[in-house]
């Protein structure tokens, strides 16, 4: 019987391997009083969907055909919405990024948010599992009076599977400006054994699940009420948060010991804050 070995390793030279390069582009604009398509563009692995909706706010569903992203592997999401446009991104399923045989996988996002818009970009969960090297860059342009919230769920390994992660690299890299100014910068770097620099009660206190919210709106700080009340009634045992808002901003903090509780506590923070339930594809 031929017996292929493990999904995750490979002999094969990393240079002669296929690489995904996969790049996505979506434009909505108002025409006739409502949100609509303006111009998709979509080529290697990078795919786009548009769902029909109802009631809802026009919805672009991303996916990457190629199922997940090892080292070498480039995506890139561009997403606009024009002047007073109300548009959510998300994504058909969870990212993974697989063991590396060679530097990283690059994903890159660049979104532009004309005055008076709202941009919801809402993907589900990353996971990184075991040798795996992920850097992603996130850059918003914002209009004046803008909206962006944005979502980023990161999961290391599958713990119900009963996987371990040795070493990992993640790079995370986000920026956000607003007229051109930069009204917010953040940074992550994980690089070795999640077990050690994870450890600490600063740095997650051993778990293994985080997401971080941020809604960049003019009028951020009104919303910190209903934010810290959604937050109560979704609080649960296995996953801790907080939140805070300053200078047209609301940031919110998840760090979880359980990845499916923190993905349910997401959901239903989410459906409180926003006043409205998730795309459909979270509850696929």
């Amino acid at each position: 019987m031929y017996d292929a070995g493990p999904a995750s390793q490979s002999d094969i030279a990393a240079d002669t391997m296929q690489r995904v390069n996969g790049v996505a582009r979506v434009r909505f604009c108002v025409s006739g009083g409502d949100t609509r398509l303006a111009d998709l563009y979509q080529s290697g692995s990078a795919k786009i969907r548009l769902p029909k909706v109802y009631g809802e706010p026009r919805t672009a569903v991303l996916i990457n055909t190629a199922g997940g992203l090892t080292g070498g592997d480039r995506l890139t999401f561009d997403v606009a919405v024009g002047d007073a446009g109300h548009a959510i991104v998300t994504s058909q399923t969870a990212e993974r990024a697989y063991r590396s045989t060679g530097g990283s996988a690059e994903v890159t996002g660049r979104f532009a948010v004309g005055a008076g818009a709202t941009l919801e970009w809402l993907p589900q969960e990353t996971i990184l599992f075991d040798a795996s090297r992920l850097t992603r860059s996130m850059e918003a342009d914002l209009g004046e009076d803008a909206r962006l919230m944005m979502l980023e769920t990161v999961i290391l390994g599958r713990t119900a599977m009963g996987e371990k992660i040795h070493s990992v690299f993640f790079r995370d890299r986000w920026r956000i400006r607003r007229s051109g100014k930069l009204v917010f910068a953040d940074d992550i770097r994980l690089d070795g054994t999640p077990d050690k620099f994870l450890a600490g009660p600063a740095t997650g206190n051993g778990a293994l699940a985080f997401a971080t919210l941020v809604d960049c709106a003019p009028d951020a700080e009104d919303r910190l009420p209903l934010a810290r009340a959604s937050m109560d009634e979704a609080a649960s045992v296995s996953t801790k948060s907080a939140v805070s808002s300053w200078n047209g901003l609301l940031v919110a903090r998840f760090v979880s010991h359980d990845s499916r509780d923190l993905r349910n506590t997401l959901i239903r923070f989410l459906t409180g804050y926003r006043a409205a339930g998730l795309p459909r594809v979270w509850h696929c």
